[in-house]
């Protein structure tokens, strides 16, 4: 790390004033360096150079570029499934399959990016845990302590456990099966077919 920046990285808790358009801007050059190049790849120094914003600027803002990546993704994302609340389970796992079915091709192209370095970087894992996937599992948590509530579904039903990993899993794995997950369909009918049996609900319940 240069001077400029082991500087910056010390001061960070002094913020930048960065408004939300610089952000977006910034957050939008992460984005394109990391589909462009991978997470490897991508510097602070070359997202200082695409944006004309100086190092110092982005080590007071995010510190380190786990953070930096992490920050653009979770804005890019958005959350999925917050906010879901159709009156029942099956409704409601219906409304996450298609809300991600909608953003497929768009989120599957930059989590490949970070796959990898995902599991060999575990500041980057740790951040994107946090920023990125807990906020959706416990989006379907919630659901599915709902339908728990309202009686939908037995509270012991071990299957409870496996919905979030399967639905968030098959999003992470599909291009690999592009023969099988190639519609837009494809999310909602997992649904219907392996989590509601799985979860004791029957198209009599729905």
């Amino acid at each position: 790390m240069s001077t400029q920046a082991a500087t910056a990285a010390r001061t960070g808790t002094r913020r930048s004033k960065i408004g939300p358009e610089r952000e977006l801007e910034l957050y939008g050059a992460v984005l394109d360096l990391l589909r462009e190049r991978g997470y490897d790849a991508v510097t602070m120094e070359g997202v200082a150079a695409r944006t004309k914003c100086g190092k110092a600027t982005l080590y007071r803002q995010w510190k380190t570029k786990s953070q930096l990546v992490t920050a653009a993704l979770a804005k890019s994302r958005c959350s999925l499934f917050t906010g879901i609340d159709t009156g029942s389970l099956a409704g409601d796992l219906r409304a996450a399959a298609l809300a991600a079915a909608g953003r497929r091709g768009h989120d599957t192209e930059l989590m490949e990016a970070v796959g990898q370095a995902y599991l060999q970087h575990p500041d980057l894992r740790r951040a994107l845990r946090e920023t990125v996937i807990n906020p959706e599992v416990a989006a379907l948590d919630a659901m599915l302590r709902r339908g728990v509530e309202r009686g939908e579904v037995a509270a012991d039903n071990p299957a409870i456990t496996f919905v979030a990993p399967g639905l968030l899993g098959l999003l992470r794995v599909e291009r690999l099966f592009e023969d099988r997950f190639g519609q837009e369909d494809a999310l909602p009918a997992y649904v219907d077919a392996v989590i509601l049996p799985a979860l004791g609900i029957g198209p009599s319940d729905t």
